[in-house]
């Protein structure tokens, strides 16, 4: 009879304790926070982004958890899941700010451009799923 009365309370208190880490837990997401979406912006332009439950910090301090660094990727889609998983290229569609910075400045060609920030660890790998902006 004992073992029947500990067995839902068991559940009780599991149940309870696996929505409170889920009520509790931060979402990780990263933001463009200048330019405003759509905006019209002249050469060159500072693109500034902000982070939630990240912490950005420097490519030289390695991969850290919860940590990393911003990419902007200029008027590309992100990697499919293969290139997800591999450090991301280094080309003029694909800008680092390994050096832990939040704002870049740009001088784009006239005309319209898709930009997206990415956030990924200290390897430039991206996070999975990727924590991502546009």
């Amino acid at each position: 009879m004992q073992n029947q009365k500990i067995f839902p309370i068991f559940i009780l208190v599991l149940l309870i304790s696996s929505s409170y880490v889920f009520a509790g837990g931060i979402q990780r997401a990263v933001k463009i926070i200048k330019p405003n979406h759509k905006a019209a912006v002249s050469n060159p332009v500072e693109i500034c982004m902000e982070v939630f439950g990240l912490e950005v910090e420097s490519s030289k301090k390695g991969v850290n958890e919860g940590k990393g660094h911003h990419h902007l990727l200029v008027d590309i889609n992100l990697p499919d899941s293969f290139g997800m998983a591999k450090p991301l290229a280094k080309d003029s569609r694909y800008i680092h700010m390994g050096d832990g910075s939040s704002c870049k400045t740009l001088k784009l060609s006239t005309g319209r451009h898709f930009i997206r920030a990415l956030f990924a660890k200290g390897n430039h790998v991206p996070y999975d799923p990727p924590i991502s902006d546009v």
